[in-house]
C-alpha cells in the first residue's frame, strides 16, 4: 500500500463507499426535504447543486478529511507564495499572478513578479488599442481586420475557446483565426480568406521553436511575401508571444512588437498571460481584463473559503470519490450553452495533461487510479446521441451540467426549452425509471404478459447517476474567469490529493522529441536504424508515396 492508501482517511471512505453503494440517491431526497439546499455553493457568480451525487454528510466530512491530510491547504498556500511545487522541472507555478489584481507582490526566487505582469498587460492593452484605433496599420497604410493566431496546445486552445464563448462581446471590427494543426490544410484555407495587406499574425512560442508552430509561422511568412510584402514589411503584420527574442527578432519581427513569457506558466495555464493577447484583439482589452478579474475572485474564494463552501475543493474531492471509490473512469461536461461548446476541449487538456500521471511526486508508482479522461459536448445535442450510455450503461460517469440563466439575443422559447432538457437530463440521471414504472406505462399498450415484462425491462433506468448543476445569470467575461479557474484549482486539489505533479507533461515532451527525430528521418537526416521495424516501414511507405515522380 502506498503512502495514500494506507491513511487512515482513504480506509475510512472505502469503508463509507461500500455501506452507500445501494443506497439510491431518490429515496434520499424523499426522506430529506432539505438535501438539495444543504448541498448548493455559490461564489463568484457561479451557483453550484450538487446534491445529485451519492454523498452523504458523512462522506463528503471524510472527503475534506482526506484533502486536509493530503496538505491541500499547504500546497495551496505554497503555489500562491511562489514555492517550486513543480519539483521535476524545479520551477514555481504562478498563473495566478498573471491576473492578481491584490496590489500586493508575488515572489519568485528573491523577486516580485509583478512589475513585469502589470507591465506586460499594459503592453497588451495599448497594443489593442493601437490596432482597434487604426494607429497601427499594414504596410500599406491599410488597417488590421484579419488576425491569424498561430499557437498549440494551451496557447491554441485557451485564446480560441475563451474567444468563442464570448462571441456576444466580440469586437466588430477584427476577425480572429486560430491555426494550430500543421496539416497543410489548415493554413491553407485561413490564408484563402484573408488579405496580407490586412493581416496580423500573432505567433505564440516560448521558444520560438515548436514545431507545429513555427512551421506554420513560415508558411504564412512565405505567403505574406509572395503576396508582394517584404521581409522589412514582417515587422508591421507579425508580432509573437515568446521568451525567445533572438530568434523572433531574427525572423523579422520588431522587439517592440515581442511579448514576454515566462518559465512558472505552464502552456496550459496561459491563457491569462500575453498568450491571450489574441482574445484581447478579439474582444477588447476591458473584456479581456474581465476574464483575469473573474479568476482572480476565483483564486481569492478558493485560498479564502472554508473547505465546505469552497467550489474547486468540493468539485475535486467528488471527483476522487468516484475515480477511486466508484472506478469512474470518465468525467463528463454538458455545457448547455452553444458558444460554450468548447469547454469540454479546454477541461480535457488542464484535467488530463495534469493529472495523466501514475508517479507521484517521490517517484513512486500509485496503486490507485488518477486523472480520469475528460470528455464532453453541447446539450441538448448529446441528449440524442451519448447520453444513452449514461442513463443506461454500465459505467458510473459523473457529469457536470453547465447553464446560463440569461442569454443575449435569444427569445425566451429557445432558452426555456434549453433549461428545461438541462434540468430534466439531471432529473432522470438521479431518479431514473423502475421496472414497475415502465410495466405500468404500457397497460393500455395491448401488449400480452410476456412481452409487456420484456419491453418493461429495456425501458428501465436505473438512475443513481451523479451529477453537478452549475448555472451563472450570464456568461460574461468575469463569469468565465471565474469558471475556469474553478477547473483549474479542482484539477490542483486533485493533484495534491493523489500525490502527483500536475504541472510537468513528460509524456507531451516525449512526444515532441520523437516527432522532430521522425521528421529527420523523413528528410533522409536520420540514420533509420534508430527506429524500430514499424516506424521504419512506415517512414519508407511515406517516403515512397511522396518521391518526386
Amino acid at each position: 500500500m502506498t503512502a495514500l492508501t494506507s491513511q487512515p482517511e482513504w480506509q475510512r471512505l472505502t469503508t463509507l463507499a461500500a455501506s452507500v453503494k445501494d443506497a439510491h440517491m431518490r429515496n434520499w431526497f424523499a426522506e430529506d426535504s432539505q438535501r438539495a439546499p444543504r448541498m448548493e455553493v455559490e461564489a463568484c457568480g457561479l451557483f453550484l447543486d450538487y446534491s445529485k451525487n451519492r454523498v452523504t454528510k458523512e462522506v463528503m466530512q471524510a472527503l475534506f478529511d482526506l484533502a486536509k491530510a493530503q496538505n491541500v491547504e499547504g500546497q495551496r498556500d505554497a503555489m500562491f507564495n511562489g514555492e517550486q511545487i513543480n519539483s521535476t522541472e524545479g520551477r514555481a507555478v504562478l498563473h495566478t499572478a498573471l491576473r492578481n489584481f491584490s496590489g500586493q507582490p508575488v515572489m519568485v526566487d528573491g523577486k516580485d513578479v509583478m512589475p513585469e505582469v502589470l507591465s506586460t498587460l499594459d503592453k497588451i492593452r495599448d497594443f489593442t488599442q493601437a490596432i482597434h484605433s487604426g494607429s497601427h496599420t499594414g504596410y500599406t497604410g491599410k488597417p488590421v481586420k484579419h488576425v491569424v493566431a498561430i499557437g498549440i496546445g494551451g496557447s491554441f486552445l485557451g485564446p480560441k475557446i475563451m474567444t468563442e464563448a464570448l462571441k456576444p462581446y466580440k469586437y466588430d471590427g477584427i476577425k480572429v483565426h486560430f491555426v494550430a494543426n500543421v496539416d497543410g490544410c489548415h493554413i491553407h484555407d485561413v490564408l484563402t480568406e484573408v488579405d496580407h495587406e490586412e493581416t496580423l499574425v500573432v505567433m505564440s512560442s516560448k521558444s520560438f521553436s515548436t514545431q507545429e508552430t513555427l512551421q506554420n509561422t513560415l508558411s504564412t511568412k512565405e505567403w505574406f511575401l509572395k503576396q508582394g510584402g517584404s521581409q522589412q514589411d514582417i515587422a508591421k503584420h507579425f508580432v509573437a508571444v515568446s521568451s525567445n527574442v533572438k530568434a523572433a527578432t531574427e525572423f523579422g519581427i520588431a522587439k517592440e512588437n515581442i511579448f514576454p513569457m515566462w518559465d512558472w506558466v505552464g502552456g496550459r495555464y496561459s491563457l491569462w498571460s500575453a498568450i491571450g493577447l489574441p482574445i484581447s484583439l478579439a474582444l477588447g482589452f476591458e473584456n479581456f481584463k474581465g476574464l483575469l478579474e473573474g479568476a482572480h475572485h476565483m483564486d481569492n474564494h478558493f485560498k479564502e473559503a472554508p473547505f465546505e463552501r469552497n467550489l474547486p475543493v468540493i468539485l475535486g474531492v467528488l471527483g476522487v470519490w468516484y475515480r477511486n471509490f466508484f472506478n469512474a473512469q470518465s468525467h463528463v461536461l454538458l455545457p448547455y450553452y452553444h458558444y460554450l461548446r468548447g469547454l469540454p476541449a479546454y477541461v480535457q487538456q488542464l484535467d488530463m495533461e495534469s493529472n495523466g500521471k501514475r508517479v507521484t511526486q517521490s517517484g513512486d508508482v500509485v496503486d490507485y487510479e488518477t486523472g480520469p479522461i475528460i470528455w464532453g459536448s453541447e446539450g441538448t445535442n448529446g441528449q440524442h446521441s451519448f447520453h444513452q450510455l449514461i442513463h443506461q450503461g454500465t459505467d458510473v460517469i459523473p457529469a457536470d451540467f453547465l447553464l446560463p440563466l440569461n442569454v443575449p439575443n435569444q427569445d425566451d422559447t429557445h432558452h426555456a426549452m434549453l433549461a428545461s432538457n438541462c434540468f430534466g437530463q439531471t432529473q432522470a440521471l438521479m431518479q431514473g425509471k423502475t421496472f414497475e414504472e415502465c410495466y405500468a406505462d404500457l397497460a393500455d399498450k395491448g401488449l400480452d404478459e410476456a412481452e409487456r415484462k420484456r419491453q418493461a425491462q429495456h425501458k428501465t433506468m436505473p438512475g443513481n447517476k451523479p451529477s453537478n448543476t452549475l448555472l451563472f445569470d450570464k456568461l460574461d467575461p468575469y463569469t468565465l474567469g471565474a469558471l475556469v479557474a474553478m477547473y483549474e484549482h479542482k484539477v490542483f486539489v486533485q493533484g495534491v490529493i493523489w500525490q502527483l505533479n500536475s504541472f510537468d507533461q513528460w509524456g507531451v515532451e516525449l512526444g515532441k522529441a520523437l516527432g522532430n527525430q521522425v521528421l529527420a528521418g523523413i528528410s533522409g537526416d536520420a540514420d533509420g536504424d534508430q527506429f524500430d521495424a514499424s516506424t521504419q516501414q512506415l517512414i519508407a511507405r511515406f517516403r515512397h508515396a511522396n518521391a518526386p515522380k
